[in-house]
């Protein structure tokens, strides 16, 4: 019987959740998702080394600033991964910027001419944006312009409609950090999987988008274990790490698809209003908690990174430039 993992890739896309080069080649998936704190612990495996070192050494020697050579560094990561993998690849937009809907499209469209320059179609990117109301406002200006986005950070269904209702290429519902909260938050160590909130989350968006016929991509990220992975097989993709694809590959046992388009409604819901989307994240605490969590986490993540590139040029005898 083929593994798991060949399974599953016959119900959904599998996406690899990371920035390691060796696991790509490894596990060979359709697509590639990165975020800061994925390119930060890339950036620090003894492999990407050269890579790094490269990036820095070349836009040190134009004068480019800390700024310009963090960009080039997670473009350079995404045009190596768009040579190990078939599809697309996701780079994100600073989080520093989630609500900043002018300076969220300026970084997108940056990032697309620097992908252009090395070779690579803005057709195998997509921008990750955080889904906050300037989020899917900056999504709805870059899709008109052919700049295909992942909406991440979703961990609510008003989320996923405004995402929707944008016109964005793909959302990440998470998971795993939905079931972290509710498990701190009612004192549970476990659920089991039919009552698990992060997997609950994701099947209530993926029967709605399908009922709506929104033809938004719904992408499950943030897995905790292989068993959340399988409770929503046929989800359209699925983004797992590394240590989770290994646990599917070995694997042996029978899987079965856990979700199926059903038929779609009549009618169309309303657009969702800004007050309103802003209202279900007060109203969902877990939904605003985890919002907040994860763009601060992921700008620590880049500042970390910002003082490793920052170490190296001072290594170069280069004084860093703000």
């Amino acid at each position: 019987m083929p593994s798991k993992l060949e399974q599953l890739r016959d119900l959904s896309v599998v996406v690899a959740d990371t920035g390691d080069l060796s696991a790509i080649e490894r596990y060979r998936p359709q697509d590639c998702t990165t975020n800061p704190s994925l390119i930060l612990k890339a950036a620090q495996q003894p492999e990407s080394a050269g890579l790094v070192r490269e990036v820095i050494e070349q836009a040190a020697r134009a004068g480019e600033d800390v700024e310009r050579i963090l960009d080039r560094l997670a473009v350079r990561f995404g045009v190596e991964l768009t040579r190990l993998v078939p599809g697309l690849v996701s780079t994100e937009v600073d989080a520093s910027l989630s609500f900043d809907r002018d300076a969220m499209v300026t970084k997108a469209r940056d990032f697309i001419a620097m992908y252009e320059a090395q070779g690579v179609g803005r057709e195998r990117v997509l921008i990750k944006l955080a889904t906050t109301w300037e989020g899917v406002r900056a999504a709805e200006i870059l899709e008109r312009e052919g700049i295909r986005c992942n909406l991440t950070l979703v961990f609510s269904l008003e989320q996923a409609v405004a995402a929707a209702q944008a016109g964005a290429f793909l959302i990440s519902p998470f998971v795993g950090r939905i079931t972290d909260w509710y498990k701190k938050a009612e004192g549970k160590d476990s659920y089991p999987l039919e009552e698990d909130p992060g997997v609950q989350s994701v099947r209530r968006i993926y029967a709605h988008f399908k009922s709506q016929g929104y033809a938004t991509v719904v992408m499950g990220a943030s897995f905790r274990s292989a068993a959340q992975v399988e409770a929503l097989a046929g989800c359209d993709r699925l983004t797992v790490s590394p240590a989770l694809l290994g646990e599917l590959e070995a694997d042996q046992g029978s899987l079965t698809r856990a979700l199926t388009p059903g038929e779609a409604a009549t009618g169309k819901e309303e657009p969702l209003s800004e007050g309103a989307f802003r209202w279900a994240l007060i109203e969902n605490q877990m939904a605003g908690e985890k919002l907040n969590e994860g763009i601060r986490q992921f700008h620590l993540d880049a500042l970390k990174l910002r003082r490793m590139v920052e170490e190296q040029l001072r290594t170069l005898g280069k004084q860093p430039a703000d």
